[in-house]
């Protein structure tokens, strides 16, 4: 495992340099959180529905487009603000509002997912850029302090609370949005949370310093799940496929346009908790009607602009249908108590809450417990453990503070979990992780009583077994970096500690560099930079203490790499490179061309203020080949 110097401390995930708080006291300084988390963003895409038209809009003088939130993995555990408007920008400096309804987004929940949020009607032209304008005035903000859910206050650069903040981009010219009747039109817009706060920890609240980092680029840059919330209009069970309206994060009233759901013959239902095969699923929806709710999880085909779904929640499967619901990782099990710790709870009066507290689920033999993904057949309770992501639905209490949910007589639905570490044993058919993350929340944190049949056989973090069943793991040597997706073991029957559906080694997963410079940024953070990349001057006086690059659990200084890192533009896959200054970006899919406007930048009198890269990253040359770059300059 590469080293992790306390001096690094600092560059390291928020969680992780808690953790290292038990070896060590760690000296009073700002943490540069954001910059472990992967970024999120907005699609625009012509869909097939919308809202009415404005005046003189008829099919010959407008397109649709159909509008998505997503937002990576990061290190924030809420990070809920108000979404009030997404305006497009015309060649002519004409704007129009793609998003009819003020949205309430928990960006930490679109984990890997993006949220559908509207389908409208624009009118024909050339978009040039747009406009997000967030409200932080009522914003709920949370990160890990030693394990406990701790409120964070969102803050500019001279420490003054935030309400409404505007965040302009800039296409490149060959990247502009053409909507025309029959033209596809495809935009990603990228909130990135990676790139855009400085954390400090230690204050009272915690403190989150913005500068925010929107990009945007016509191909997507990444390939996500897509998930669609909404009222039911109808089903075709002969086409296999049903019409939704857009209603997303748990909004009481919206109808923002609709939607088309293709389903297949190995796409998973449940429908009233029954788990259904489709055409008893599609059955059962037309007999509920319209205005059922539903919600489905699945793959947007960009080419085709069709939304084909994988799994189908409908009636009361749907969390805050007809039951209370709560969402998170279970941190304990106590009996037949489980603890969340940190999780989100969804009522039937429509309200949505992130809970810092603990939150008690009581279970007992009449819980149905399902497991995503499964063929449908209900478990015992003791499928549930420690460490295991679920979904449960029952009667919440009205706290929001430590909430308890009673599911004796209600559901838990097993989601997908996934677990990062280093291998530390391999061994046929399962590989021993020292884990660094479950679901992104440190397993220092998780009690694991009662996870084996005694004290000896529960689940060790720092030793845990990770079932591969028939899955290739020969090319894993121990101190391999691991990514695992799958369930946990029943509760008391470990070991294994967890049986793994995915397995990911460390050389495929994606390499995260993170570089700040002070908020005064540096005229010299290169020592050669030209159209085939850059070299990192790591002999900067103006290096500050966000100097690190992670892959995997693996996180070190770059100053004790053995030479200065190289970024290098990646010629595979999808490229996307964004330039920000006074809160507004400019992006580029050429890496020559983005090269020039940051010289241009630098010679101009800005100063480079922060950086975050990622790619595939190759330790032999110190070398990080990138297919995302984000540069923040100070204003002259």
């Amino acid at each position: 495992m590469l080293p992790l110097a306390l001096s690094s401390l600092c560059e390291t995930t928020f969680w992780t340099r808690m953790r290292a708080l038990y070896i060590a006291p760690l000296a009073a300084t700002l943490l540069a959180l954001s910059a472990c988390g992967d970024g999120g963003g907005a699609i625009l895409t012509p869909g097939g529905g919308g809202n009415n038209p404005p005046p003189a809009c008829d099919a010959t003088s407008c397109g649709d487009v159909v509008i998505g939130l997503t937002d990576a993995e990061g290190d924030f555990l809420s990070y809920a603000v108000d979404v009030v408007s997404i305006k497009l920008e015309k060649e002519n400096g004409d704007t129009v509002q793609a998003l009819p309804t003020r949205q309430r987004v928990d960006f930490a929940d679109l984990v890997n997912v993006t949220e559908f949020v509207t389908s409208a009607t624009i009118p024909n032209g050339t978009y040039v850029g747009a406009t997000v304008r967030l409200d932080y005035s009522d914003a709920d903000v949370s990160v890990e302090v030693a394990g406990i859910p701790t409120p964070a206050s969102v803050v500019d650069e001279n420490g003054n609370s935030l309400e409404e903040v505007d965040v302009k981009l800039q296409l490149e010219d060959t990247n502009h949005i053409v909507v025309a009747p029959g033209t596809p039109a495809l935009l990603q817009l990228d909130f990135d949370l990676a790139a855009t706060h400085v954390v400090n920890p230690l204050t009272n609240p915690v403190t989150a310093t913005l500068d925010p980092v929107l990009v945007a680029t016509v191909v997507p840059l990444d390939d996500r799940e897509f998930r669609l919330r909404g009222p039911l209009v109808s089903v075709d069970e002969a086409a296999g496929s049903y019409i939704a309206d857009i209603r997303p994060f748990n909004h009481p009233t919206a109808k923002n346009g609709q939607l088309t759901v293709l389903t297949t013959a190995d796409t998973a239902f449940s429908v009233d908790g029954d788990e259904l095969d489709q055409a008893d699923a599609l059955a059962a929806m037309t007999a509920l009607g319209a205005d059922t709710p539903t919600e489905a999880h699945g793959v947007y085909d960009v080419s085709a602009h069709t939304f084909t779904a994988d799994r189908v929640l409908a009636g009361d499967s749907v969390p805050g249908a007809q039951f209370d619901g709560v969402i998170g990782n279970v941190t304990a099990r106590n009996g037949n108590e489980l603890t969340v710790r940190g999780g989100t709870v969804i009522r039937t009066d429509d309200s949505v809450v992130f809970a810092r507290g603990d939150i008690a689920v009581d279970i007992g033999p009449d819980t149905l417990v399902t497991k995503e993904g499964g063929d449908g057949t209900a478990l015992d309770i003791s499928a549930i453990s420690v460490g295991q992501r679920i979904s449960a639905l029952g009667t919440a209490t009205a706290s929001d503070v430590n909430p308890t949910l009673d599911a004796t007589a209600g559901r838990v639905r097993l989601q997908l979990t996934h677990l990062t570490g280093t291998v530390v044993d391999t061994n046929t058919g399962e590989l021993t992780l020292d884990l660094f993350a479950i679901d992104g929340r440190n397993p220092l944190f998780f009690d694991f009583d009662g996870t084996g049949g005694s004290i000896s056989t529960d689940a060790d973090p720092q030793n845990y077994q990770v079932a591969t069943g028939v899955l290739d793991i020969n090319d894993f040597e121990v101190d391999d970096s691991a990514r695992a997706f799958g369930f946990m073991t029943a509760f008391d029957a470990a070991p294994p500690d967890f049986d793994a559906s995915t397995i990911v080694h460390g050389d495929d997963i994606r390499a995260l560099l993170g570089i700040g410079w002070g908020f005064g940024g540096t005229d010299a953070p290169f020592s050669s930079m030209g159209r085939d990349g850059f070299i990192v001057d790591v002999a900067n006086t103006d290096l500050g203490l966000r100097r690190f690059l992670q892959v995997g659990p693996r996180i070190v200084d770059i100053r004790t790499l053995p030479a200065p890192i190289r970024v290098e533009p990646a010629t595979e896959g999808r490229t996307l490179y964004a330039a920000t200054r006074d809160r507004e970006v400019r992006v580029f899919t050429d890496f020559e061309a983005y090269a020039q406007h940051v010289n241009n930048l630098l010679t101009g009198g800005s100063h480079m203020r922060a950086l975050t890269a990622r790619g595939s990253f190759d330790a032999d040359s110190t070398t990080l080949t990138a297919n995302y770059v984000s540069i923040i300059f100070t204003v002259n």
